[in-house]
């Protein structure tokens, strides 16, 4: 996973929490986190406060290996700002190679021919203005 430096500019600022510091933390330094469930060994998207397989009360953080495939995604029409031409916002719903599924802004998506059903996504990071480290996603190949 890398980092960007600079955010997309339709992300809206995050505050961390008690429960989400673990995530940003990691966040920050380029690594994704995700929930893992000891005892029955599923893999849960970040907020989970319970196993999405099991409903066991034991997840714990772990990283993930940061890739993924795409599932599917769309199109938010943008709309023009001071003088500047309207930029289109490209969202996609990632499955992770863990299992869970994540949306993910691809903000590096100019060229929509490259969008597939299981095209081979990566995430890394960007921080908006006042905001902690956000996964954003990348088509690669």
């Amino acid at each position: 996973m890398s980092q960007a430096p600079s955010a997309a500019p339709s992300l809206a600022p995050v505050v961390r929490d008690d429960f989400s510091a673990p995530f940003f933390e990691a966040s920050a330094e380029g690594r994704l986190l995700l929930r893992y469930s000891p005892s029955s060994g599923a893999w849960s998207e970040p907020a989970a406060m319970v196993c999405s397989l099991t409903q066991a009360a034991d997840l714990e953080w772990r990283e993930a290996s940061g890739r993924g495939s795409l599932v599917s995604w769309t199109v938010k029409p943008g709309r023009p700002r001071d003088d500047q031409p309207a930029v289109d916002t490209v969202i996609g719903i990632v499955e992770t190679e863990e299992g869970p599924w994540l949306t993910l802004l691809l903000p590096e998506v100019t060229d929509r021919s490259g969008l597939r059903v299981g095209a081979p996504v990566v995430v890394y990071f960007v921080q908006p203005e006042g905001s902690e480290h956000l996964p954003v996603g990348r088509l690669v190949g």
